[in-house]
């Protein structure tokens, strides 16, 4: 999906891998708040951004920030009711 690859928790999407960068659903409130973040913009593949996601530039992700992007991209879909 969106031409990477996307990681799921009980149905819902959770992050996301496009290239170099990762992707990481965090909902819309979280999403703002991250976006303030060095390296991060807004996910938009197709003219309509997607308030929930942001893009995390790869060169950014060292070990430690690779793991609490994607804790928090699970703690989110985890959050969500299962499909």
């Amino acid at each position: 999906m969106f031409g990477g690859i996307i990681f799921m928790v009980h149905g819902n999407m959770a992050v996301g891998v496009m290239g170099d960068d990762l992707i990481v659903r965090l909902g819309e409130q979280a999403a703002e708040v991250a976006l303030s973040e060095p390296g991060t913009r807004v996910f938009d593949i197709t003219r309509r951004p997607m308030r929930n996601w942001v893009v995390v530039d790869g060169e950014r992700l060292d070990d430690d920030a690779l793991v609490r992007w994607l804790r928090a991209g699970v703690a989110f879909a985890s959050s969500l009711p299962p499909k």
